[in-house]
């Protein structure tokens, strides 16, 4: 297993700015830290029910031929482009979802839901993973291994988000800073593409 080269995909993808990103700054800045934190706890499960139901299904799917093994391969590919694309074309966009306001629990059970049946995860998580495998056929420890790993990292970036709110938000907000950092991230995750689109004809 690359876990190093995983952690590096993982950690790409979530310093993007995206639902979560967003929802976490303006819920910590107008609600304040403890909802963010409640949030975070929610998101956090939800990613990780969503990964554990994602290493059953891609335990599964992978062993069935090299066929589709090349086919995921491609299709991860596929995801990292669209994923590039979409940082690329919405590169310095400064609006974020909607906060949703109510009780600390609440904000813990919308992260988990909204997470939990995000089908952007889930398939994120089945084409990605297998490709830093020897062989791209995960087994179920190993898929568990790299669905606590995906968890970890998501989870110490959106913690750093609500601890540094206050301090993110001016470059959150910067329209040239963010898409700068988004244009360069979108041409990394163009990058791992290709390289997920060799490995499949090799």
């Amino acid at each position: 297993m690359d876990l190093i080269g995983f952690a590096l995909a993982v950690l790409l993808i979530e310093l993007t700015p995206g639902p979560n990103m967003g929802w976490l700054v303006a819920l910590t800045l107008s609600e304040g830290k403890r909802s963010g934190l409640a949030a975070t706890s929610g998101i956090a499960l939800g990613l990780a029910s969503n990964a554990a139901l994602s290493v059953l299904a891609a335990s599964f799917i992978l062993r069935q031929s090299d066929t589709i093994a090349k086919a995921i391969s491609l299709a991860g590919a596929a995801m990292m482009a669209w994923l590039a694309w979409q940082a690329w074309r919405d590169a310095g966009e400064s609006s974020h979802a909607v906060t949703p306001r109510g009780a600390v629990q609440r904000n813990a059970l919308a992260g988990f839901g909204i997470n939990l049946l995000n089908p952007k995860a889930t398939l994120f998580f089945i084409t990605v993973m297998p490709q830093f495998i020897a062989g791209g056929r995960p087994s179920y420890s190993q898929g568990l291994v790299m669905a606590a790993l995906s968890v970890s990292v998501a989870t110490a970036v959106h913690l750093a988000l609500v601890f540094g709110a206050e301090r993110t938000r001016p470059l959150l907000q910067s329209h040239a800073g963010a898409r700068r950092v988004s244009r360069l991230l979108a041409l990394l995750m163009l990058g791992v593409a290709g390289w997920f689109a060799v490995k499949a004809f090799a």
